[in-house]
């Protein structure tokens, strides 16, 4: 007896697709908030310069009868900031926005909207790891001497509000120079008594370091008390008079030993010398620089047309820098036909696929890549700072275009174009108004 199967009849097989498009991976983006907002006006450049006048020593002695006192001298300070102008588009072709299911341009809004918030808060974190001021977890003294096991704690926290505190840092709802004093009665009563109006400073931790903090029994009850007074967007909960907040963009370091291999040729623009390179890679989302490789050992050129090629680490997920110098603390990007070759950083040793060789082949740009954890540790800063640390400088504010017409490069109108822009910087306006603890994990973010 025939027996007519489905396998006989898939060509007349109408493939079904959900109505509704599958959620993304969220990023909770809380650093961009905590910045002074600031506005350059237009005309008048890029920088910023912020100006404070530093305090004047109090009088060592009672003035004598009618001696006036020697006087002051009254010193300026300044901090300035760089204005940048960043954007992107997704372009469309009107074929695709007639075929496909789900409606390309409200797909690309969407996502290019996301992007805009990441960005902001990437390059401010970007720009906080500027800070001057860092403790290590159990006081290591360096990245790199940090090992596993060295977790935020309850006596780092109170180190750091203390060091801010002695300073003065200022803290967010208090310290007023008009006022200092919270009120016991009266309006102030309310106010004493409330913990969302109480003086705090501000941490920002990565979720697997809010992890560890949640181990931690002291502070486990004391933010089962704060979280019915949430104050900020991601808070987590609070102790010790500083408020924490999570974020998936606080960015980290993964530690490697150095590339034994690295050879030179008799081409290329290296003078003789002998050479050090470090290896780094960047996450191709949100481009930090978060896997970082040790110095290699010197590496022998003679020049005046020297190169040297590296093998790149076979690593999916991201794009390779390249520094290289003469000593074993190289500041500077390398050049490498293998990057871009276009943009800004055209020729420059950076954005460079894995897993093949490349060639370096001269000094470029000067930039520190980032200070090389021990191996196989993974470093992670926590934030904490106070109001007034940092601003967020704008020129000029995010605009978004949307271009569907025909002009005179797009005659038939046959392409859609999605696209942001934005002139702005973050500045640090005072380095002692914050700092950052770094340490390890006890989580990582890899399931069993």
């Amino acid at each position: 007896m025939p027996v007519n199967t489905a396998g006989q009849y898939t060509a007349d097989i109408e493939n079904f697709i959900a109505d509704e498009v599958l959620p993304l991976a969220r990023r909770r983006l809380v650093a961009f908030q905590f910045g002074d907002p600031l506005t350059l006006p237009k005309g008048r450049g890029t920088v910023y310069t912020a100006t404070r006048y530093q305090r004047i020593p109090l009088p060592a002695a009672p003035l004598a009868e009618a001696v006036p006192p020697v006087g002051q001298t009254i010193t300026l300070q300044q901090v300035t900031a760089f204005c940048q102008q960043w954007g992107d588009r997704i372009t469309l072709s009107d074929v695709a926005e007639l075929t496909i299911k789900h409606p390309l341009m409200h797909q690309a809004q969407r996502l290019i909207a996301l992007q805009i918030g990441e960005t902001l808060d990437r390059n401010s974190f970007n720009s906080l790891l500027a800070g001057s001021q860092v403790n290590t977890v159990n006081s290591r003294g360096s990245r790199g001497a940090l090992v596993a096991g060295d977790v935020l704690n309850i006596h780092e926290i109170n180190r750091a509000f203390g060091a801010l505190d002695t300073i003065g840092a200022p803290r967010y709802d208090g310290d007023e120079e008009t006022d200092t004093k919270i009120k016991a009665g009266a309006g102030g009563a309310k106010a004493s008594s409330n913990p969302r109006s109480m003086p705090h400073y501000v941490a920002i931790t990565h979720p697997l370091v809010m992890q560890d903090m949640r181990e931690n029994s002291t502070f486990v009850l004391a933010s089962s008390y704060s979280d019915i007074y949430r104050l900020y967007n991601s808070e987590v909960g609070e102790w010790g008079g500083i408020r924490f907040c999570s974020s998936q963009m606080v960015p980290f370091w993964t530690g490697y030993t150095a590339l034994t291999t690295g050879a030179a040729a008799n081409t290329g623009g290296l003078a003789t010398g002998t050479y050090y390179v470090i290896l780094t890679a960047s996450d191709t989302q949100n481009q930090y620089e978060s896997q970082v490789w040790g110095v290699t050992t010197g590496i022998a050129v003679v020049g005046p047309t020297g190169s040297i090629t590296v093998p790149l680490p076979a690593l999916p997920g991201y794009n390779f820098n390249a520094y290289i110098g003469l000593t074993t603390s190289p500041a500077n990007l390398a050049l490498s036909p293998q990057g871009p070759i276009s943009g800004t950083q055209t020729g420059q040793a950076t954005q460079m696929s894995p897993g093949q060789t490349v060639t370096l082949t001269g000094v470029g740009v000067a930039q520190t890549p980032p200070a090389a954890p021990a191996n196989a540790i993974t470093v992670y800063p926590t934030f904490i700072f106070g109001r007034g640390a940092y601003g967020q400088v704008v020129l000029d504010n995010v605009k978004i275009t949307l271009l569907t017409e025909a002009d005179k490069s797009d005659p038939l109108n046959q392409l859609r174009v999605v696209g942001w822009k934005s002139f702005w910087g973050t500045i640090i306006l005072n380095q002692l108004f914050f700092m950052r603890i770094e340490g390890t994990s006890n989580f990582t973010a890899t399931f069993a």
